[in-house]
């Protein structure tokens, strides 16, 4: 069997789609089957540069990265960037066969390339999606631009999904918006997950707290958030405000960059209790997790995140860390039900937001049950296996 899988993000990229599509290529190898990984050079952060080949073989895995001309966060840099992959895949295809094609993404456009190609070769479509593109953009985007532009992502929108035999969602807060509009779609719902690293690195002490480090008296407790600093994560909206209602006794550290962070850089002049750094690579990044005392996580106060499970969940619930969540709708629902220590808040709730801090434990809880139940290494086991049976029976369900 031979497939070709297209993703925007791979290893050694830092973000969540390069570490889930790069555990499941992980998983894909021990099947026996063919893979053409069809990807990009690193290319998440500007300010984070990692090397990679633009060719590697490992196996029966194909791995081809192609270079995208230097962009940012902005919507025109992100089109210039698409066009240049999607321009080059098309290439790097041209003349192999393949049994069935799978994409997976967020942004939509990586699926329309997938669903693009397989129209071309009638092959089955199999596509993973991470978020809800046409939903987001009417919230992230400014009006004048949404108007105009949403009725023609919805176009694509309808035009790659209805091509689609099988869809995985790894939010269970998506399936209401696609079911009602792709009803001949066959849906599955293997979620983000947490990978090796990060369960190396959790606590193992049988479930009993942890008492956190004892700090030197005047020492701040430590809230740490690690990830992109954009309009979807909203840190300009909560971080300032939040750091001056709880003043200097709680240290704010920020790992990141994105679209937003010259805004919180602004935000927090001069605010000696929020620090600022840029992206590191996960070893590194580790050790500040088991540093904090506490795990920020925040969306912004938008509809349509409502709908989605972030990834970061995974990897901070998985450090037994005590976490302070503001989000709404299905996460905040998912972190009740199986993360304990988490205080959670409304999106941009300041007060809110003291008062779920409030609530916290300053300790490490190991949290076994999570851990088992959502190990990545298990649910890409079984995304893997999905995949080639839905090849196999030629896209049928």
């Amino acid at each position: 069997m031979r497939i070709v899988l297209f993703s925007f993000y791979f290893s050694p990229d830092l973000c969540a789609g390069s570490f889930r599509c790069t555990a499941l290529v992980e998983q894909l190898k021990a099947l026996d089957v063919d893979v053409d990984v069809i990807t990009t050079m690193p290319n998440r952060y500007a300010s984070f540069a990692a090397q990679a080949p633009a060719f590697e073989e490992q196996g029966r895995v194909r791995i081809h990265r192609i270079a995208l001309p230097s962009h940012k966060s902005g919507m025109a840099d992100q089109i210039k960037a698409f066009k240049a992959y999607y321009q080059a895949a098309f290439r790097l295809i041209d003349g192999r066969q393949y049994d069935v094609v799978v994409g997976t993404s967020s942004r939509l456009f990586t699926a329309f390339l997938a669903s693009r190609v397989a129209r071309a070769r009638k092959l089955p479509l199999y596509l993973d999606i991470r978020d809800i593109f046409v939903d987001t953009i009417k919230d992230v985007l400014p009006k004048k631009i949404s108007r105009v532009s949403k009725p023609v992502f919805e176009l694509i929108e309808k035009y790659t999904f209805r091509r689609a035999g099988r869809i995985n969602l790894v939010s269970a807060g998506f399936a209401e918006y696609f079911q009602t509009r792709y009803p001949q779609c066959d849906y599955r719902y293997f979620t983000n997950g947490i990978d090796q690293e990060f369960l190396d690195a959790a606590p193992t002490n049988q479930g009993l707290p942890q008492a956190a480090t004892p700090r030197e008296s005047g020492t701040p407790i430590r809230v740490l958030y690690a990830g992109n600093i954009g309009e979807g994560q909203g840190l300009h909206t909560i971080v300032p405000q939040l750091s001056a209602a709880l003043g200097p006794s709680v240290l704010f550290r920020v790992i990141g960059d994105g679209g937003r962070l010259a805004q919180l850089q602004q935000a927090v002049s001069g605010n000696a209790a929020v620090e600022l750094l840029p992206p590191m690579d996960r070893s590194q990044l580790i050790a500040e997790y088991q540093a904090a005392d506490v795990l920020f996580l925040h969306l912004n106060d938008y509809p349509a995140f409502t709908k989605v499970l972030p990834s970061k969940i995974f990897e901070y619930a998985a450090l037994g860390k005590p976490m302070l969540a503001g989000v709404s709708g299905y996460a905040a629902k998912f972190l009740a039900e199986h993360v304990n220590n988490c205080g959670v808040f409304h999106p941009s709730d300041v007060n809110g937001a003291v008062n779920a801090f409030s609530t916290l434990q300053l300790q490490d809880t190991p949290r076994h049950e999570f851990i088992q139940r959502f190990d990545r290494h298990v649910i890409m086991q079984q995304m893997a296996a999905d995949i080639v049976e839905f090849a196999s029976n030629g896209g049928f369900r």
